[in-house]
Order: C-alpha cells, then sequence, then structure tokens
C-alpha cells in the first residue's frame, strides 16, 4: 500500500481547500455580473389593490343551473309510438 507523509496529506487538503474558495469566489463573481442583468422591475397594476377607492370591474352573478328544467313527473309515452318515433325511415327503391 502506498501511504502519503503527515507533510502530504496537509498539502493535498490545502489544494482541495484551495480549489473550493476559489469555486466560491467564482460563483459569486458569476452571480453578481448576472444580477446586472435582470431587467428593471415595472409597474405592473395600474393602483394598489389595498386602495379601497380603486375601481375594480363589476362582478355579475350567473346560476350554473339556470338552463336546467325538471323533467319529472311525466307521464309515460306508449312504447310503440315513441319506437317508430325513433326508427329510420326505409330507404326508397329506385
Amino acid at each position: 500500500m502506498l501511504a502519503l507523509s503527515p507533510g502530504a496529506k496537509s498539502a493535498a487538503a490545502s489544494a482541495v481547500g484551495g480549489r473550493h474558495f476559489r469555486f466560491n469566489w467564482l460563483l459569486a463573481f458569476a452571480a453578481l455580473a448576472l444580477s446586472g442583468c435582470m431587467p428593471a422591475t415595472t409597474h405592473v397594476a395600474s393602483a394598489d389593490p389595498a386602495d379601497p377607492a380603486a375601481k375594480v370591474a363589476h362582478v355579475g352573478y350567473r346560476s350554473t343551473i339556470a338552463p336546467y328544467t325538471s323533467l319529472r313527473p311525466t307521464t309515460p309515452a306508449p312504447w310503440r309510438d315513441r319506437n317508430d318515433a325513433v326508427t329510420p325511415q326505409p330507404k326508397q327503391d329506385r
């Protein structure tokens, strides 16, 4: 087995630690540089939502069941007449 001396271990650890230190500074610099690329904030809303005097659109009410009409009670129709009403018409011979 190959063993490193105590001095070699600390040199290897400092080299790794130095890389992490440089990498952190590189990330911080990249974040700072890219933060300048962010668009300026704009005023999205025309009025403050917390302002009680702000104009808002009117709210209307529409019932979700308005077109519903009850079909019960209904009187039963003769089954033969109902069957004849939905049966396809025979084709005419040419």
